[in-house]
């Protein structure tokens, strides 16, 4: 029990802490009216999104809690063998989604209102900016981490069941999902439409205000990269700690410490909880760090968050041993916790330097521009497909070593090891758009350039973070789908499968062919809603009068209504294969084909998601290298067929590979929670 405590304690401190950042940015000078403008209209564009967005899955919410009360919690079909007399689950459901609603909300809200912030700091310092910019995402990350952690212990000291839980982590999913896909719609239907029409055909620059979609990309930044990654980290976070806790009882089997008394068994269940706690204190102790000089160097900015991020991983690694000590446990489960953080950290690695133009392969892309379009996009898609042998093998290495000494438990923790910084490494990431989007209010506002050049150097940082986060989040999520999928084993008594079986064929095959459909479907509702995008903005290029000259303001807002409506219209379908595939295929061909299909839609899912995510990067970063001065610079030949290969590579790393990470752990914990009506 006082370890519990010691979990909501934490929890409350992350909230309290990301209130005191709250207060603090929001004393901050706002700017001058035009500043403010641009500001407001980017705040009610990515509100209105929000509110949208929230609506539509109210509704949604309510018919999985209803599904869920009926089949799981009342046990109509008599398989559960369920004795509940209140809708439990279904109450952890509506909780988990609630949660996860709120979180994004949080960091949504203070990113759109310190744009401008940063913007004015970025008018005395790069440090100022910085630190701005880097609380706002800090309110995100420890955000996330104090509301999740604060709901699974709280579902627990309620319900005092596992099973129940999950269903806090199957609406944590849920919403993540709609997040990532809607976001991520959204988001690159307004900037393909901005690249298309005002950079490729008006030859416009970036954050030109002439451009009606201009807005709407300001938005984006915020529904894509705060809103939905939180989201998504949101999910793998409570996804961990609920696996981990599920798979106790194994962990204390292949430990040999099984006791009479279910003394080992409570503190293997302890343990994930207590390493969240120490996770959010070393966190909060990290961003202390962050900050740089005035004429810092990309390196030098670099280093400020990572000696954060390395501080808060050194405490968690102090914690966690005093932690293993204190329980009388097995020290075997410290080096687990190790080897998770190193495989997030060598993976988030791998990413920035497939996709950063500081090293080679991106590089190489870039200097393909030499030739045309189709070489930039022929050498990004090999670049992504050789960029998942390092994670691939990462991974491997850190499942056998997590199983080797704790089983699939070991698995579970490992990915409660990656994760334990979140709250700091979430930051590092949700900062990026609050440096971007301050470089944008700089140039629609014509601030003095100095200005655009330090939020340049932060979006440059955020770029670089961005990389990392994805190949992180990535990560992050394919050993959470791992450690769900084994819960789901033991709840479904399925410790093995024989792949010459062929149920377990046919749904290895469903399962693998999954994400490329999921992929499909993404990136051709990108498509339609960015088609409607170019053709509204070419509407107000030809018929307001003045824009073109810059007499004449655009109308923005209409802008922000169709990237809203396309993204609204075109998550839904995505969002249902994603809950219905493992119900169908579970009901259809029974629990060991829905083993299968979880293996298939892991495996293929995690590798797809890297080579979208690091092709998409490469392309974009092959622009901006191009853009920096190299190979003849903007408004070149290169720059053209660069830009061609970034506008594809947009839904690539922005739609289609982040919502990847969340189809994987999504099918996983819907059939955990369902197990039982398969048997």
């Amino acid at each position: 029990m006082t370890i519990i405590v010691i979990a909501i304690a934490a929890g409350i401190v992350a909230l309290v802490f990301a209130l005191v950042l709250t207060v603090n940015i929001m004393r901050q000078d706002p700017g001058n009216e035009q500043v403010q403008f641009i500001g407001k209209a980017i705040q009610q564009g990515a509100m209105a999104f929000l509110a949208r967005e929230y609506t539509l899955l109210a509704g949604f919410v309510i018919v999985i809690a209803i599904i869920l009360a009926v089949f799981i919690d009342y046990d109509v079909t008599g398989r559960v063998e369920s004795d509940h007399t209140i809708p439990s689950t279904a109450i952890a459901y509506v909780v988990g989604a609630l949660s996860s609603a709120l979180a994004g909300f949080i960091g949504m809200s203070i990113a759109v209102r310190a744009n401008t912030r940063t913007t004015v700091k970025a008018m005395v310092g790069l440090n100022p900016a910085l630190r701005i910019a880097f609380n706002s995402g800090t309110v995100m990350g420890v955000s996330v981490v104090g509301i999740g952690l604060i709901g699974i212990t709280v579902m627990y000291l309620i319900f005092q069941d596992i099973a129940i839980v999950a269903g806090f982590g199957f609406g944590a999913s849920s919403i993540a999902l709609f997040a990532r896909v809607g976001g991520g719609i959204y988001t690159k239907a307004a900037d393909v439409g901005a690249d298309l029409v005002g950079k490729i055909e008006q030859g416009m620059p970036e954050d030109d205000p002439r451009n009606p979609a201009t807005i709407a990309d300001n938005v984006g930044d915020n529904v894509g990269d705060v809103a939905g990654m939180g989201a998504d980290l949101f999910e793998s976070y409570v996804g961990s700690i609920i696996a981990t806790i599920a798979l106790a009882a194994v962990g204390a089997g292949v430990l040999g410490m099984t006791d009479p008394t279910g003394k080992f068994d409570s503190a293997l269940f302890l343990l994930p909880i207590l390493i969240a706690a120490i996770g959010i204190f070393a966190s909060i102790l990290g961003t202390f760090l962050v900050r740089t000089g005035e004429s810092a160097s990309m390196g030098r900015l670099l280093w400020a968050l990572r000696t954060g991020i390395f501080t808060a991983g050194g405490l968690v690694l102090i914690g966690t041993a005093i932690s293993i000590n204190y329980l009388g446990l097995d020290f075997n489960l410290f080096w687990v916790v190790v080897i998770g953080l190193v495989a997030g950290q060598v993976i988030g690695t791998s990413s920035e330097y497939y996709t950063s133009f500081e090293f080679k392969p991106t590089r190489y892309v870039a200097e393909q521009s030499e030739t045309g379009a189709a070489t930039v996009l022929i050498s990004g898609l090999g670049l992504g497909m050789i960029s998942t042998l390092i994670p691939g093998i990462v991974i491997v290495v850190a499942m056998w070593f997590a199983n080797e000494m704790a089983g699939t438990y070991g698995v579970a923790l490992a990915a409660v090891g990656m994760l334990s910084t979140l709250g700091i490494t979430l930051a590092t990431d949700a900062y990026g758009p609050v440096a971007d989007n301050a470089g944008g209010i700089a140039v629609q506002a014509h601030l003095d350039p100095i200005v655009r050049e330090r939020t340049d150097a932060l979006d440059s940082l955020g770029n670089t973070t961005a990389a990392t986060g994805k190949g992180f989040a990535i990560g992050s999520a394919v050993l959470t789908a791992l450690a769900l999928m084994a819960a789901y084993s033991q709840a479904s008594g399925v410790t093995s499968l024989d792949l010459l079986q062929v149920n377990v064929l046919m749904g290895l095959i469903v399962g693998s062919l999954l994400p490329f459909l999921f992929s499909a479907l993404t990136m051709q509702a990108v498509g339609r809603a960015a088609n409607a995008m170019v053709q509204e903005v070419r509407r107000q290029f030809r018929e307001i009068a003045g824009l073109l000259e810059g007499t004449a303001p655009a109308d923005y807002a209409r802008a922000v209504d169709i990237s809203t409506k396309g993204a609204m219209r075109e998550m839904v379908l995505p969002g249902l294969l994603a809950i219905a595939a493992p119900v169908i295929i579970g009901a259809i061909l029974g629990a060991e084909a829905l083993g299968g299909m979880l293996i298939g839609a892991i495996a293929t899912g995690f590798l797809l998601a890297i080579m979208m995510a690091n092709a998409g990067g490469a392309w974009d970063n092959a622009k901006k290298y191009i853009e920096a001065g190299a190979l003849g610079g903007k408004g070149s030949s290169n720059h053209e067929a660069a830009v061609v290969g970034d506008t594809v590579g947009d839904p690539f790393k922005d739609t289609s590979g982040p919502s990847l990470n969340i189809l994987i752990k999504l099918m996983s914990i819907v059939a955990l929670v369902f197990a039982p009506l398969f048997l």
